[in-house]
């Protein structure tokens, strides 16, 4: 099995409604996503898939979050909109451009700081 990642970054605010805490206030982060796939075998030319497609792909993703304040974007008005909801979101947007083919989404990661990240896999 081959595994292949990229990663990217936006930059978004948000607050998690009823926390209770410093984090239900409206604070920014520089967000990293990072997207898996997994292959069981290469292309003709050697690829599980190819990482220039794969960050074309996360574009729409992105430029949908990125400078936004993620409480007023869909899904995450009704959701907060924590690391875990955003992973699994992102994951839920992205799956269906992997339904056929070779690679498979195999994860999304969120990360709101150099320490902290949430993972989604199914």
């Amino acid at each position: 099995m081959y595994e292949i990642s990229v990663e990217t970054h936006f930059d978004a605010a948000h607050s998690l409604r009823g926390y209770g805490g410093k984090c239900e206030q409206l604070h920014g982060h520089r967000f990293k996503l990072v997207v898996t796939l997994n292959a069981s075998r290469l292309n003709k030319t050697g690829l599980a898939y190819d990482f220039t497609d794969l960050k074309r792909d996360l574009e729409p993703i992105t430029a949908r979050l990125d400078h936004h304040c993620l409480n007023e974007v869909p899904p995450f008005d009704k959701i907060n909109p924590s690391s875990e909801n955003l992973a699994r979101t992102v994951f839920e947007w992205l799956a269906p451009k992997f339904a056929k083919g070779n690679a498979k989404l195999a994860s999304v990661e969120v990360w709101e700081s150099p320490t902290s990240r949430a993972v989604y896999r199914p």
